[in-house]
């Protein structure tokens, strides 16, 4: 009998409380109606503006979290539906640390983007070529990791200017995060080997000089669902969208081919 009242008590308690069976389930589905999306912060600008458009059209929401890998992985395991990279490199090294996360079979690229030099606003090295990255007294950025591993060598590889580069690289670091509050905070720093489109979310402290043609060398944007996103359906529609012409402007806005 007082466990009957007991739990009486207790279904009482939760009806008084605002709370019902079906809150659970509720919950459960609301999670499940977000698509979470988490990369670096290179690409963070087209993203999340595809993003925002997406939800518009469909309804369906999208939450898009950027930065270092450190920063969102702990959270990623729990409920990521889709990871990004900044190169595809990137995004393959990702699922050699992580084999459990993603499904291979469902990696997709999305769009190129190419390499440029970031310089100070008014360019006052009057840095115009990557033949002038090796003049005396300019200091040079490098961004280790984070989809640009290689990129100023490669490019300098081309036209021997290997040591000339690696003579005025003033300061190396792993993450664009780490050479965007240098770049703010040190302003005797000239020059940055990165990609075109980080220029458009920096358009207030630099100025693009952009490579010929010829010389440009491009890495990709590649996408994936994860393994345990119980959300796979939608993710696979919001990789679709990616995928628009629509889209495909968006990210040509923001320094993508």
């Amino acid at each position: 009998m007082k466990k009957v009242i007991f739990v009486g008590w207790i279904s009482l308690m939760a009806v008084l409380l605002g709370f019902s069976p079906e809150m659970g389930s509720k919950r459960g589905q609301a999670i499940n109606d977000v698509v979470k999306v988490y990369g670096p912060g290179g690409p963070l600008g087209p993203i999340k503006e595809v993003a925002e458009r997406f939800t518009k059209e469909t309804g369906i929401k999208v939450e898009v979290t950027a930065g270092p890998e450190e920063k969102w992985f702990d959270q990623a395991k729990q409920d990521a539906d889709i990871i990004y990279g900044g190169s595809e490199y990137m995004l393959t090294q990702f699922m050699h640390d992580h084999p459990e996360v993603l499904d291979e079979k469902k990696r997709t690229e999305l769009y190129a983007r190419s390499a440029g030099i970031l310089v100070r606003k008014g360019n006052p090295k009057n840095i115009q070529s990557f033949e002038d990255l090796t003049k005396k007294g300019v200091k040079i950025v490098d961004v280790n990791g984070a989809g640009q591993l290689g990129l100023w060598e490669d490019l300098a590889g081309r036209k021997g200017l290997i040591p000339g580069i690696s003579r005025n690289i003033d300061i190396s670091v792993k993450s664009s995060a780490e050479a965007i509050d240098l770049w703010k905070a040190n302003s005797k720093l000239d020059a940055w080997v990165t990609y075109e489109s980080w220029h458009y979310r920096l358009a207030d402290v630099t100025d693009l000089v952009q490579l010929p043609e010829e010389d440009k060398l491009y890495r990709g944007t590649p996408v994936s669902i994860t393994s345990k996103s119980e959300n796979k359906k939608k993710a696979k529609q919001f990789i679709d969208y990616l995928k628009t012409e629509e889209s495909h402007q968006i990210f040509q806005k923001w320094g993508w081919k």
